[in-house]
């Protein structure tokens, strides 16, 4: 006996669109992640280079909060900082020159944080 032949033609669409909305939704999420990653290590960056020029002999905290936002300005849109700050503290008996910047992280969805804060810390250099 000859085994029955069923018509699958048809099939492959009814497929893809099952399956396009699961492709796309990963795509977004991996693209949320790597937006969020590089913001983190943009402002990482900024955060470092603004307390390593705040933390030279003579210098003066404004002069590295002032290198921190064009390190910022070069890579983000001004809306995106909120919030750039430069502090002298001690620690372990060192002095250290602190940059602490916030940051809206924007978002794709409503998962992570909406805010992003991060510090770059650098020893401060005595004449």
């Amino acid at each position: 006996m000859r085994a029955l032949q069923i018509d699958d033609r048809g099939n492959s669409t009814v497929d893809f669109a099952l399956v396009a909305p699961l492709l796309i939704g990963v795509a977004l999420v991996v693209l949320q992640v790597a937006l969020a990653l590089h913001v983190r290590s943009t402002l990482t960056a900024a955060a470092g280079e603004g307390a390593r020029v705040a933390a030279m002999a003579g210098a003066s905290s404004a002069l590295g909060e002032q290198r921190t936002s064009e390190v910022l300005h070069g890579n983000f849109a001004s809306s995106v900082i909120a919030e750039v700050r430069v502090e002298q503290v001690r620690e372990a008996g060192l002095v250290l020159s602190q940059v602490t910047i916030k940051a809206r992280l924007p978002l794709l969805g409503l998962l992570g944080p909406a805010v992003l804060e991060v510090h770059g810390r650098a020893i401060q250099e005595h004449v």
